[in-house]
C-alpha cells in the first residue's frame, strides 16, 4: 500500500468516526429516563447547567453563539432525564416565550447566552437576540428585555447578514 493510499485510507476512517462520535454526542439522542451521569458520559459537559423552578436542573447544550442550536435536557428531582428539547424552533416559541411573566433568568435558563444584545430606538431596554435555522433557512429569534429584567415583547426575522456573506461576488 503506498503511502499516499495509507493517508487517505486513514483520513476516510477518522472522518467516519468524527461523524459517528458527532451523533453519539448529540444530546437530542439521549434517552428519557437516563441518570445524570449516563447523559455526561454520552454527551460530554453541557456548556451550562440551570436550576429548574420545580425541582431538578436543566443541562444546555448550546452552540450558540455562531451555531443554530440550544438543546436542554431536563433532569427530575432524582437526576433522571424528563425531556430533551431543541429550543430554537420557531413552532414553539409562542408557547414558550412567557410575555410580561419572564425574567431575563428564564430566558437565558431557555435560550443560553444569545448570540448579541443590542438597542433600538422604538424600545427602552435592550434586544437579545439568538441564530436558528428554519427549514435551512437562517433566522434569528429577538427577545425585548425592559429595564426591569421583564420580557415585553419577541419576533423573528431572516438573518440578512448571513444571505450576504453567502452571495458576495
Amino acid at each position: 500500500m503506498t503511502t499516499r493510499l495509507r493517508l487517505a485510507s486513514t483520513l476516510v476512517v477518522a472522518a467516519a468516526l468524527a461523524v459517528l462520535a458527532g451523533c453519539a454526542s448529540d444530546p437530542y439522542n439521549v434517552p428519557l429516563g437516563a441518570t445524570r451521569t449516563e447523559v455526561m458520559q454520552r454527551v460530554g459537559a453541557p456548556t451550562a447547567v440551570y436550576p429548574l423552578p420545580q425541582g431538578g436542573e436543566r443541562l444546555q447544550y448550546s452552540r450558540a453563539p455562531m451555531g443554530f442550536e440550544v438543546n436542554n435536557v431536563d433532569l427530575d428531582a432524582n437526576g433522571r432525564v424528563v425531556s430533551v428539547i431543541q429550543e430554537m424552533d420557531e413552532r414553539y416559541f409562542a408557547q414558550t416565550i412567557l410575555i410580561d411573566r419572564w425574567r431575563v433568568e428564564d430566558v437565558v435558563r431557555t435560550y443560553g447566552r444569545p448570540y448579541e444584545i443590542t438597542q433600538v430606538s422604538s424600545f427602552n431596554g435592550n434586544v437579545w437576540s439568538w441564530r436558528y435555522l428554519q427549514i435551512n433557512n437562517p433566522r434569528f429569534l429577538y427577545i425585548y428585555i425592559d429595564p426591569q429584567g421583564v420580557v415585553r415583547r419577541y419576533h423573528v426575522g431572516d438573518d440578512l447578514r448571513y444571505d450576504e456573506r453567502r452571495f458576495r461576488w
